[in-house]
């Protein structure tokens, strides 16, 4: 089964990508899933600018059709997050709102970072969304408070929460993404 870590933010200067390279290790290292890297700037999404509803498939811009891919290998999907303004952030609004029928049936979990929140409510909002496009979100999480002082060298520290909560998340995931496999494969098959 493939886990895509995704970089949700897109912003110069951001620390998501620190996050998600300890993330993707740490999944590499749990052995429950194939783990892949996906950064959202990767595919320059600008904003939403498909002339037909996602829910058709009919992608006329090369950067939705290999949104469309990515998103579709995968089985299950841990967005690395930051908080803006008690939300998620735009760039990460915008890349699920390309697509429909690609999330259906996965789980999802989320690292959230930030200041004293550890990006909880961006999560929270998160949640919301990808559960009105038949996603899965898992209540176990990795909140990340005062990402700083946890980045040194331009590395990401974990420390033995962070480890045992990506440890629980991925577990949970992995059973969810077992058991939603045939649909799936329905959605994948259509």
């Amino acid at each position: 089964m493939q886990l895509h870590t995704v970089v949700a933010s897109t912003r110069p200067g951001r620390v998501g990508p620190v996050i998600a390279d300890w993330f993707h290790d740490f999944a590499g290292k749990h052995g429950g899933f194939e783990p892949k890297l996906v950064d959202i700037a990767d595919f320059k999404l600008p904003v939403y600018d498909e002339p037909h509803h996602p829910m058709r498939r009919q992608y006329q811009n090369d950067h939705t059709k290999a949104w469309s891919a990515s998103v579709k290998a995968a089985d299950a999907v841990v967005f690395v997050l930051p908080e803006y303004n008690y939300s998620a952030p735009p760039a990460f609004v915008n890349a699920v709102d390309y697509l429909f029928w690609e999330w259906q049936y996965k789980p999802v979990g989320f690292v959230s970072y930030g200041g004293v929140s550890g990006g909880l409510r961006s999560a929270q909002t998160a949640r919301s969304l990808m559960s009105t496009l038949k996603m899965v979100p898992v209540p176990e999480g990795v909140a990340l408070p005062n990402v700083f002082q946890q980045i040194e060298g331009g590395k990401f520290m974990a420390n033995n929460l962070n480890e045992q909560g990506a440890a629980a998340m991925l577990n949970e995931m992995a059973k969810w993404a077992k058991a939603l496999a045939p649909l799936r494969e329905e959605v994948r098959a259509a």
